[in-house]
């Protein structure tokens, strides 16, 4: 299976260069908010068939979190998977910007994708 994650803040259109991975591994999960100053973020991982490269692009799922830098503590919110959910967590900004990176990316992946997965992009 090939996947890749793009990590936004929260309103932003172009993602971190730091994975979710990459950012929150060596975080504490936050057990309570009071004293921390936390920026929010919005994860995206895509799914498609494939190994090295995609041949379709299958799934997405989206979730958000939250990160204290200094104190290196945060929240990871559970994946979200359905097709409502994800198109309001996006901003027109990240629907935008993911459209173009997986059309670019692979175009023949993105035209052997269903058509509910491409509607995901649609504002």
């Amino acid at each position: 299976m090939w996947k890749q994650n793009f990590l936004f803040r929260h309103n932003e259109a172009v993602p971190l260069k730091e994975s979710e991975n990459e950012l929150f591994h060596d975080t504490d999960p936050a057990l309570d908010s009071a004293g921390l100053k936390l920026e929010k973020f919005l994860s995206v991982w895509v799914q498609g068939d494939g190994e090295e490269a995609p041949e379709a692009y299958t799934n997405i799922y989206v979730r958000t979190a939250t990160l204290d830098f200094n104190k290196r503590a945060g929240f990871l919110q559970p994946l979200q998977g359905r097709s409502h959910q994800i198109k309001q967590m996006l901003t027109p900004g990240q629907k935008a910007f993911l459209k173009e990176w997986l059309q670019k990316t692979s175009p023949q992946a993105w035209e052997s994708s269903e058509d509910h997965f491409r509607a995901l992009f649609e504002d």
